[in-house]
């Protein structure tokens, strides 16, 4: 799954927590400012595929005249050209490999500037980072629909993109994330 920004603080927070509960990481730094140094990579990353994804846009409207002339699928040829332009932009489309970078950078900064240290091996602290990602998007979906379905139920209508709605929604999906312990 893409990660979007709107997640960012949640997955940040979920990395926050999972790392300081663990007894063999010793926290030297305000959770806050680790929340913030996660957030920060997980933007840049995101970041870097927005601009490779406008790039793509860009070249596609170029060649508008050409596309249609040759009745090609335009989707297709978005996946196409950005499989060829993600190493130049420093994207990883494989999600996997993706969230296990943001991951090991996100360790890497945090041990360095002595915001955590441990005597473990880097790869625990790195999985705990992946996985705290990898819990976030799986649960996401559920959390999502659940808030959803109970706006539904709700005796006063409320109307998707009104500031009351999204008030709501948000109050009822940090719910749920904390049911499945995401947040």
């Amino acid at each position: 799954m893409k990660l979007k920004k709107q997640h960012v603080n949640y997955i940040a927070r979920k990395i926050t927590n999972d790392l300081t509960a663990y007894d063999f990481v010793e926290v030297r730094k305000d959770k806050a400012q680790i929340v913030e140094v996660c957030e920060r990579f997980l933007l840049e990353d995101i970041q870097k595929e927005v601009e490779l994804d406008e790039k793509v846009n860009e070249l596609l409207d170029e060649n508008e005249g050409e596309i249609e002339f040759y009745n090609a699928d335009e989707r297709q040829l978005f996946w196409m050209t950005k499989k060829r332009l993600a190493n130049e932009f420093g994207v990883n489309l494989n999600f996997e490999d993706r969230f296990s970078n943001i991951a090991h950078h996100i360790m890497d900064y945090l041990y360095e500037e002595d915001y955590i240290h441990f005597e473990v091996n880097d790869n625990q602290i790195k999985n705990i980072i992946l996985n705290s990602i990898k819990d976030f998007i799986n649960g996401y979906d559920e959390a999502d629909t659940a808030a959803y379905e109970k706006i539904k139920t709700y005796k006063r209508k409320l109307i998707p993109g009104t500031e009351d709605y999204d008030i709501v929604f948000t109050r009822l999906y940090e719910e749920e994330l904390i049911k499945k312990g995401l947040m």
